[in-house]
């Protein structure tokens, strides 16, 4: 088994990672500035988002190396929803998804020194309505800044919030981790556990 980098700095990403109880480094080294064209189609963000951070890693490969990297949108509508950067932004998308229905797209890229490969996961999420004083209490409490969409599944606003979902939960987390191990097994082209 190649030695697997994890190029993230979501610690969510590292937990689903180790679930797999998989050997692996985190480096997060990047030289990637992100940027999308006007007019993308919102599923595609976070598969241009994860093969430029692949891209963008700060050295070579090494020939018994592979690198991971990730990105996570939420959509709603045409709108793609990122992080957050401020208060007020993380208070406006959780208005925007009160109510209704998202998709969660996480594409991951998987690269070594020869190829590179990218899968992605979908996941629909319903969201009840959600009071004011239930967004500001979730945002000053929490502070999801880190988080596309302003709101983590495994917190509390996905427990009071979130009344369906068609998919993987670990999607919404931001790492379909199901896909990320058929993935590993087929890109190295060996079982990754041996007795």
């Amino acid at each position: 088994m190649k030695k697997i980098i994890l190029g993230s700095n979501s610690p969510r990403r590292r937990e689903l990672l180790a679930g797999l109880d998989l050997d692996f480094t985190v480096d997060t080294g990047n030289t990637f500035e992100e940027s999308i064209i006007p007019g993308t189609p919102p599923a595609q963000v976070p598969v241009l988002m994860s093969e430029g951070k692949s891209r963008g890693f700060h050295r070579p490969l090494g020939p018994d190396e592979l690198l991971i990297t990730a990105d996570t949108v939420v959509i709603v509508g045409s709108r793609v929803l990122g992080k957050p950067h401020s208060r007020e932004e993380a208070i406006g998308m959780l208005e925007s998804l009160s109510g209704k229905v998202h998709e969660v797209v996480t594409a991951v890229t998987l690269r070594d020194c020869n190829r590179s490969e990218t899968v992605t996961a979908s996941t629909r999420v319903t969201f009840c309505d959600l009071t004011a004083a239930e967004i500001e209490r979730y945002v000053d409490k929490y502070r999801p800044y880190d988080k596309a969409g302003a709101y983590g599944i495994q917190e509390w606003i996905g427990y009071v919030g979130i009344s369906g979902i068609e998919g993987s939960f670990y999607n919404v987390m931001g790492f379909p981790v199901h896909k990320v191990y058929k993935a590993l097994q087929e890109f190295v082209g060996e079982v990754i556990y041996e007795k």
